[in-house]
């Protein structure tokens, strides 16, 4: 029967494999930060084999937390490069068009027609007709300004 008592180098290496495995199933860069982890709990483990199984999820759970931290921070200094950057973030595809207002623009708001798609507008107040530039997006409403 496993108990804690019983934890060995090995207990914490092949959990260490099992997350990294895991990651490949997952949506997020998570599992990995942890399986990094255990495998060096099970590395300190073989170098010191009388480390009490108190200590070492103390130690694993330590070494959890400062692995994603360093693993975000890494992350967010060096992001990934894509050849998509907007993929996923579809109203941020739509900067820099230039779209004819259906509507006219009141109090700010309106809505355009945008492939097959109304998007709601933020912007100054104008006529239908008028052609408009989309310069930001807040959530899901376009921020758009007259275009020249």
């Amino acid at each position: 029967m496993f108990t804690l008592e019983s934890l060995q180098f090995w207990h914490w290496l092949v959990l260490g494999v099992v997350l990294l495995i895991l990651e490949v199933f997952a949506p997020t860069v998570f599992f990995m930060w942890l399986g990094i982890a255990a495998g060096i709990v099970g590395l300190v483990l073989a170098l010191f084999p009388d480390l009490g199984w108190q200590m070492q999820l103390v130690l694993f759970a330590v070494l959890s937390v400062i692995s994603v931290v360093a693993g975000r921070s890494w992350f967010t200094r060096h992001p990934i490069k894509t050849d998509q950057p907007t993929l996923n973030r579809r109203g941020e595809q739509y900067i820099g068009r230039v779209f004819t207002l259906d509507e006219p623009v009141v109090n700010g708001t309106g809505k355009i027609r945008v492939d097959d798609t109304t998007w709601k507008i933020n912007g100054a107040d104008c006529v239908a007709g008028t052609r408009v530039r989309v310069t930001g997006v807040n959530g899901t409403v376009l921020l758009v300004d007259g275009a020249d």
